[in-house]
């Protein structure tokens, strides 16, 4: 099994890409990295000697001080450089750089001359090297005013801010979720090779203007906050950019969400669903002391609406300890959204049955490879 290090493990593509990583027990070994190995070079060295391959990620990319940002970012590579000839060590190496090397400012500058610094040392030691060559990123967790447009616009919605548009340009994007899987088939194709160095330009999967993008959200936030309608996620790029749009929610304010209720004689009408693509809706019943889920997926957005008994839904965030608990009552019929990468349950806390409505953006099957276990 390949043991694979990401520097940055804690940033936003990092977190993605360990996360991703640690889902193929049978194919990798996660390696831990602390932001702090940078200035404790035993911890270093014993990283790099651990490591079949290592993703470089960590850098920074805004800074008050141009000068500053591209010091740091060519000392974190000469410092992997150091610990990996100081250990005799040959990882496979990849570095995150981008689209912007060839533009005029410092930030490319910086991320052309690390891949040359890693280049220059693979030639020396007959290592791998793979320069990732990356377009603008998006998905869920990004920093907002940081990670990318699409996080500002996402967290502006969200929290009552005002979006603006500076220069309505045109942007070219690639999912964080589609960039992950590019890089680990990267890794396990160049696993077998002995020397490769090589640059790699990973292409967007998405262009589109910059005022169009802000529709699609303000068209998300007006219809999801105002209804609870599920827009039409029928596109690849329009269903990450909603389970994008859904991790921005505060969900602990949010939740759970009330349905509009009929009642007459008859009995009550309640709608469980507004959606203008499809997915699939299903319905359970729950015993009284029991839970259902404990899992989580990295694709699938779901809904559990509570129609009659007494529910607790709880949801974690995977990697991180908050738990959030919302108590849902059918004699008000409400729902809660589950993000992807958020692992979740429900629990009958009543008496009686506990009648629950689902919704999922795809077809669901309790095999699918997208579904994993994990304790809330």
């Amino acid at each position: 099994m390949l043991k694979i290090g990401v520097t940055g493990q804690d940033g936003f593509i990092g977190k993605h890409l360990f996360n991703t990583v640690g889902l193929s027990q049978n194919v990798f070994i996660k390696v831990p990295f602390q932001k702090d190995f940078f200035l404790k070079p035993s911890k270093l060295r014993n990283f790099v000697k651990k490591c079949d391959a290592i993703i470089h990620l960590a850098g920074i990319n805004r800074h008050n001080d141009p000068e500053t940002l591209y010091k740091i970012n060519i000392e974190l590579v000469k410092k992997i450089i150091d610990a990996c000839e100081y250990t005799h060590s040959t990882p496979h190496i990849l570095l995150s750089s981008s689209t912007q090397e060839n533009n005029e400012n410092i930030y490319g500058k910086s991320k052309k001359d690390s891949r040359v610094l890693f280049q220059k040392w693979a030639e020396r030691n007959q290592s791998q090297f793979t320069g990732l060559i990356i377009p603008n990123v998006y998905g869920p967790f990004g920093s907002p005013y940081y990670n990318s447009v699409v996080a500002t616009f996402c967290h502006q919605l969200t929290h009552g801010e005002e979006p603006k548009i500076d220069v309505d340009g045109r942007l070219k994007l690639i999912y964080v979720g589609e960039l992950v899987t590019k890089i680990i088939e990267i890794v396990k194709e160049k696993s077998t090779e002995n020397h490769f160095i090589n640059k790699v330009l990973l292409e967007h999967t998405t262009e589109i203007k910059v005022s169009e993008l802000l529709h699609l959200i303000q068209a998300y936030k007006k219809n999801y906050f105002e209804k609870g309608q599920i827009p039409d996620i029928s596109e690849l790029f329009h269903n990450n950019l909603w389970n994008t749009f859904l991790c921005y929610i505060d969900h602990k304010s949010f939740f759970p969400f009330e349905l509009n209720q009929y009642r007459d004689d008859r009995g009550s009408f309640v709608e469980t669903c507004k959606l203008k693509s499809g997915g699939q809706v299903s319905f359970s019943t729950t015993f009284p002391g029991v839970t259902r889920g404990n899992h989580y997926h990295t694709r699938k957005s779901e809904r559990f609406a509570v129609i009659k008994g007494k529910a607790k839904i709880e949801i974690r965030k995977v990697g991180t300890d908050a738990k959030f608990s919302f108590y849902l009552d059918g004699d008000s019929p409400s729902f809660v959204d589950m993000p992807i990468w958020y692992t979740h349950n429900i629990t009958n806390i009543g008496k009686n049955n506990l009648f629950t409505i689902f919704w999922i953006n795809e077809e669901y099957d309790d095999n699918d490879p997208d579904t994993f276990f994990e304790e809330v």
